[in-house]
């Protein structure tokens, strides 16, 4: 393995959490005013960077625009954390614009998935950051209390608990380690063969994806099955694979639809869990992409390995 991932600074209470739309604009400003306001009381800081407020089309302003308030907030040294104010569509078309050599050079975490996926593991890739796949700003205030309590324990610097979800389903045990990478079914396809692709060979890959109906979650699927995305992992996390509307029936059958075609498509020896809590639901525990973790399905427990990575 190459040179170690860097561990951004930690947060403390009264520091400054910049916020952005990388991609999709704000479509109820009642979420973005909740989110703002937990993060506030729970002692820190925001500003808010180019535009947030609903507007028509699905980006929230130009490609040069939502780049250039990405840069904006990474060079403001009162920043010390920039977290996604909502997910959609947008970020691949970010990252040719992108100064990895900013981001370098002033490490601080970025939160945030769906489409944030895409900024996630590319900093990771281009420049060797770790960032925390976790709630965006206008789902913070609709995530369940265990979610909040993850992304802020791990933004103040705590990485020592051992992650034990409630409700997981073992479905292929045993014991794997490797370095944390993934998010967003949809969009990770949407990288194979671009220039911010990687090789996933030992890696734990995090996998989950909304409202997409199940022959489309099995086209994508396969098609990382056939590219050999599946074939080398350490270990794979299934997250919630929710069918985009309040029915829980129709998620539930979804889910188990999703989980018996992973079976048929996965390679040998590593060990697949699914129902983890990480996705588009209330349940959305933040992972430090780019860290190493064990899957210990004995015990149901995820072990994050704050050692793997470079601390600053």
């Amino acid at each position: 393995m190459g040179k170690r991932p860097i561990l951004p600074p930690r947060l403390k209470r009264g520091d400054t959490i910049g916020l952005l739309c990388p991609a999709g604009p704000v479509r109820e400003m009642e979420h973005l005013y909740a989110g703002v306001r937990l993060i506030k009381d729970l002692g820190f800081k925001v500003k808010i960077q180019g535009a947030a407020e609903p507007r028509q089309g699905y980006l929230a302003d130009s490609d040069a625009q939502r780049a250039g308030n990405l840069h904006a907030l990474w060079a403001d040294e009162e920043v010390k954390a920039v977290l996604a104010i909502r997910g959609g569509f947008g970020c691949l078309r970010l990252m040719e614009l992108l100064d990895m050599d900013l981001f370098k050079d002033h490490p601080k975490f970025l939160i945030g998935f769906s489409d944030v996926t895409v900024l996630l593991n590319g900093l990771l890739q281009q420049a060797g950051l770790v960032s925390l796949h976790g709630p965006v700003a206008t789902s913070l205030a609709r995530s369940d209390e265990a979610s909040v309590a993850s992304l802020f324990t791990l933004l103040t610097g705590n990485f020592s608990e051992r992650i034990r979800p409630k409700g997981m389903e073992i479905l292929r045990p045993g014991t794997g380690r490797g370095q944390l990478i993934g998010g967003n079914l949809t969009t990770l396809v949407h990288l194979l063969a671009t220039p911010w692709d990687r090789d996933w060979d030992g890696c734990l890959l995090l996998l989950e994806d909304t409202n997409e109906p199940m022959y489309r979650l099995d086209r994508m699927l396969t098609q990382l099955a056939l590219a050999g995305r599946l074939e080398r992992l350490a270990g794979l996390l299934l997250g919630t694979f929710d069918a985009g509307s309040n029915d829980q029936v129709a998620t539930l059958r979804l889910q188990e639809e999703v989980w018996a075609r992973v079976m048929e498509l996965a390679g040998p020896g590593y060990p697949i869990w699914a129902a983890f809590p990480s996705g588009h639901q209330e349940k959305n525990l933040t992972l430090p992409i780019g860290m190493e973790a064990i899957m210990e399905s004995a015990s149901g427990t995820l072990r994050l390995l704050p050692d793997s990575v470079e601390m600053i």
